[in-house]
C-alpha cells in the first residue's frame, strides 16, 4: 500500500462539485476527478452541530483531521476512503445548502460571508493522504483506520466488499431515508435505514445469520426480488397472525419465526385471547411482552419473564430438604441447588413456597415440563 501526503485547497475541492445522489448517480468534487461517497459508504449523517464545527474549524484555520483518498482503476480518479462526511461538511456549505451560525448567533451562509471570510475557507489547505494498492489492501486500510469519528456499522463495512447491480438495488429497497421497507416495515424494525440496520436485520433473517454467503452468491443478480418478496412475505404473516398491531411488535426477531413456523397452522383470535391472557397473568414479571409473540408462536417458554423464587423461599425449602435434592438423592450445598417450581407455569404451578423444590443444577437442567 503506498500513501503519499498532499495539501489540496478547499476551492480545488469544491470545484465541479456536483450531487446526484438522489438519481443514485453519486456525488463527484474535485473538478469530476474525486468519488465523494462511493457505492459501499452511508449516505450523509453527520447532525447539524457536527457539520458547523467543520466550518467553524475551517474559518479559524485549525487543522482538521487527515483525510484519506485512494486511486481508482482510471488514472487520474480517485475515491474518498475516510473523511467524506467533513468533504460533504465543506463542499455543502459552499454550495449555500445549510448556514452556520456567526458569534452573534446569526445563521450565515458562505455566500453571505466577507470577500476575506469567503477567501479564507477557499484557501484553507487540507491534508489528504493519497493511497494506492488493490482493493483487499484498502479495505484492510479503511477497517484500520476506521476506529474515531461515525464509525462504519458492520454492514457498511460488508457493503465495501460486494458492491455491484444487486447491492444498488438491494439498497434503493432498505438503506435510503424514506426507502419502500421503512414505509411498510418502520413498525416493525428498529434502527435506521441509512446506517444499514433494517438492510442487515433482513439480510439476518432470510440467510439465518449467514450475511456475507448470502451477498456473495447473490452480488451479480440484476436485482434483489428475493429479497425484497421475502420482506413482503414476512410483513404479510405477521399481519395475518397479529392483525392487530401493538408498539412492542417493534423489534422482534419476525424473519427467524417465519422461517421456521410459516408452515404452521395458527388461528388470529386465539392468538389475540391468549395474549390477553398472558398480559393478565401475575406470575410474567416486568410484562416484557415482547416476549409474548415468540412465545405464542413457538410454545417455548424461555421468551416469557416468568416470576422466580426469591432469596428466602429457597433457603427455607433448602432447609426443610437438609440439602438433599429429591431427584437424583445426592445432597449439595444451597449454591449447588436451583429453586424449581413442582407444578410449572404452563400446568397452573404458582410461585408460592408450597410449590417450591429445590433441585442440584444437573437435574434442574434436564428436568422436563411434562
Amino acid at each position: 500500500m503506498k500513501i503519499e501526503l498532499r495539501e489540496i485547497a478547499i476551492r480545488d475541492l469544491v470545484k465541479d462539485f456536483k450531487d446526484d445522489s438522489v438519481t443514485e448517480e453519486g456525488i463527484t468534487g474535485y473538478g469530476g476527478f474525486l468519488d465523494i461517497r462511493p457505492k459501499y459508504q452511508r449516505e450523509f449523517v453527520y447532525k447539524d452541530k457536527q457539520r458547523e464545527s467543520v466550518i467553524e474549524t475551517v474559518l479559524k484555520g485549525f487543522p482538521l483531521n487527515v483525510m484519506y483518498w485512494v486511486q481508482k482503476e482510471e488514472q487520474g480518479y480517485f475515491e474518498v476512503l475516510d473523511g467524506q462526511q467533513r468533504t460533504l461538511s465543506i463542499c455543502q456549505y459552499i454550495s449555500g445548502e445549510y448556514s452556520v451560525n456567526d458569534l452573534e448567533g446569526n445563521p450565515r451562509s458562505f455566500y453571505n460571508l466577507s470577500d476575506e471570510q469567503k477567501a479564507l475557507i477557499l484557501n484553507y489547505k487540507l491534508m489528504i493522504y493519497f493511497c494506492t494498492g488493490t482493493d483487499t489492501e484498502k479495505l484492510g486500510w479503511f477497517r484500520t483506520i476506521n476506529i474515531a469519528g461515525e464509525k462504519l456499522t458492520p454492514q457498511e463495512l460488508r457493503n465495501a466488499v460486494y458492491t455491484g447491480t444487486w447491492l444498488s438495488e438491494a439498497k434503493k429497497h432498505f438503506s435510503k431515508s424514506n426507502c419502500v421497507a421503512a414505509n411498510i416495515g418502520d413498525k416493525y424494525l428498529k434502527g435506521s435505514p441509512i446506517r444499514q440496520d433494517y438492510f442487515e436485520k433482513v439480510l439476518k433473517w432470510i440467510s439465518n445469520n449467514s450475511i456475507e454467503s448470502y451477498m456473495a452468491i447473490h452480488q451479480n443478480d440484476k436485482d434483489c426480488s428475493e429479497l425484497w418478496q421475502y420482506f413482503q412475505n414476512v410483513l404479510n404473516w405477521v399481519n395475518i397472525l397479529f392483525p392487530v398491531y401493538r408498539k412492542d411488535m417493534k423489534g422482534v426477531d419476525w424473519g427467524y419465526l417465519y422461517n421456521k413456523h410459516k408452515g404452521d397452522s395458527f388461528n388470529s383470535v386465539e392468538l389475540e385471547a391468549k395474549y390477553k391472557e398472558l398480559l393478565a397473568d401475575d406470575e410474567i414479571e416486568g410484562k416484557d411482552t415482547k416476549g409474548f409473540y415468540s412465545y405464542l408462536i413457538t410454545g417455548e417458554i424461555k421468551h416469557l419473564s416468568l416470576r422466580s423464587f426469591n432469596d428466602k423461599q429457597k433457603l427455607k425449602a433448602f432447609e426443610k430438604q437438609k440439602g438433599k435434592c429429591p431427584k437424583c438423592t445426592n445432597t449439595f450445598e444451597i449454591s449447588q441447588m436451583e429453586g424449581d417450581h413442582i407444578i410449572p407455569w404452563s400446568k397452573g404451578g404458582k410461585t408460592v413456597q408450597t410449590n417450591l423444590q429445590m433441585l442440584c443444577k444437573k437435574c434442574n437442567g434436564i428436568k422436563s415440563n411434562k
